[in-house]
């Protein structure tokens, strides 16, 4: 015993140098998050890329794959510069003695300042401020990522990067800071439940997809020829690709790896599951047969429905969201569009505007305790301001952006080049080589 005193002494003594070297992060947390930001990022390139890739007409495919890789590496650059700072710093921008913290974060961690290897932030304090940063910005890059889909063969490459650059800034931010920056943010006052992005991610980007589209107009033949998918299995492929990723961007937003990311996991794959049935129902209801285009678009509505709803709801509501979703974004996409005839290409409002209103108003209902949720109640106030200024904010922000860049910039391409293709005409090359 007396021996062993000593030791005992030197332990403590060297544990408490560590401790004060930093604090001590949670392994388990922190490989969770790291991994999860890696599946973020696999969602954009290669997934969401060849997702939209296969959609379009095979001349404009490698445009397509451009715009997300360069998207990707461009709002990296803006993280870095300021994009960080604006969503999640806890001093907010000042204008004259008033502080803007509830809507908008500061620049104190402008060009990430301050950051080190054992900085936290205040709302994931176990793991490192490093890995929680870097998760956040495949967020960010997703989201305008998005927005390619609304008008998909028909903008100038160089209009597509600013455009992303300013509506990054103007909607992408100031929502993101709303709802996830922690206490004093406008949306986490009002108890918004939304745990990895109904309004940040969906609705905001659905919301821009139809301004989008209605601003910038239909492409050229549209609703008078056929504009079909050239390559459907590369469509199902990047579908694929996505399914697995949003394990990453719903139970990794738990920021642990936790009794929350688990629930998150399993009601994720269920309300995809449910989507694609409901979905694959109607379509034999309505045509006779179940199309592979027609289920790798209800999953994706069905991942989009249960993204702000995955940490709240249990198995039954997860499946009751993702059967709902399959059935109204098949409405959405096959029937309400055409009806009134806008040419959201690559369907984003349809899928993750509709998906994204659908879910994050319902977690208020099927995530409260009486349906088997972790709500402690129902709550429709809460789901509903926020959505309401996600609409309103991303509509009058990016139809401004669109405006500023036509008249500065130009945002379409000229009938000829369209007509040539955009793969040839922004980048003088071609996805396809032939003999």
């Amino acid at each position: 015993m007396p021996v062993l005193r000593p030791l005992a002494l030197l332990v403590t003594l060297l544990a408490g140098l560590a401790a004060a070297d930093g604090p001590t992060f949670d392994t388990g947390n922190t490989a969770w998050v790291m991994v999860s930001a890696g599946w973020v990022l696999f969602m954009t390139i290669p997934g969401l890329a060849l997702f939209y890739g296969g959609l379009v007409r095979a001349k404009n495919v490698l445009s397509i794959l451009a715009q997300c890789f360069a998207i990707t590496a461009l709002i990296t650059v803006l993280w870095v510069a300021y994009g960080y700072s604006l969503c999640f710093s806890v001093q907010g921008l000042t204008a004259g003695t008033t502080t803007l913290n509830s809507f908008i974060g500061g620049l104190d961690r402008a060009f990430l300042a301050g950051v080190t290897p054992t900085s936290v932030h205040p709302v994931a304090t176990s793991i490192p401020e490093t890995v929680f940063l870097m998760f956040q910005l495949t967020f960010a890059i997703i989201t305008p990522a998005l927005l390619v889909g609304a008008f998909a063969e028909r903008l100038r490459f160089s209009a597509v990067l600013l455009l992303s650059a300013l509506w990054f800034t103007v909607v992408y931010c100031p929502i993101c800071h709303m709802a996830w920056s922690g206490p004093g943010a406008l949306f986490v006052d009002w108890g918004l439940a939304d745990l990895a992005g109904g309004t940040v991610v969906e609705i905001n980007s659905g919301i821009a997809g139809l301004v989008a589209a209605l601003v910038v107009g239909k492409r050229i033949g549209y609703g008078e020829e056929p504009l079909k998918p050239h390559n459907v299995a590369m469509c199902l492929t990047g579908g694929a690709m996505l399914w697995v990723g949003w394990f990453g961007f719903n139970a990794g937003s738990a920021a642990a790896a936790n009794a929350q990311a688990g629930m998150a996991m399993l009601t994720t794959q269920i309300a995809a599951a449910g989507a694609v049935c409901s979905w694959a129902a109607v379509e034999w209801l309505r045509f006779g047969r179940a199309t592979a285009l027609g289920m790798v678009t209800a999953a994706v509505g069905g991942l989009v429905a249960i993204t702000p709803a995955c940490g709240f709801v249990g198995p039954g509501g997860a499946l009751i969201l993702g059967l709902v979703a399959g059935v109204a974004c098949f409405l959405a996409v096959m029937v309400v569009k055409s009806r009134l005839g806008y040419d959201d290409s690559l369907d984003v409002f349809g899928v993750h505007g509709v998906g994204g209103l659908i879910g994050t108003f319902a977690t208020g209902i099927l995530g409260a305790a009486t349906f088997g949720g972790s709500l402690k109640e129902i709550q429709i106030m809460a789901q509903v301001l926020p959505m309401l200024v996600t609409i309103a904010w991303s509509a009058i922000g990016t139809f401004l952006v669109l405006k500023l860049v036509d008249a500065i910039h130009g945002l379409r391409v000229d009938q000829r080049d369209e007509d040539d293709g955009l793969d040839l005409a922004s980048h003088g090359e071609s996805a396809y080589h032939v003999e």
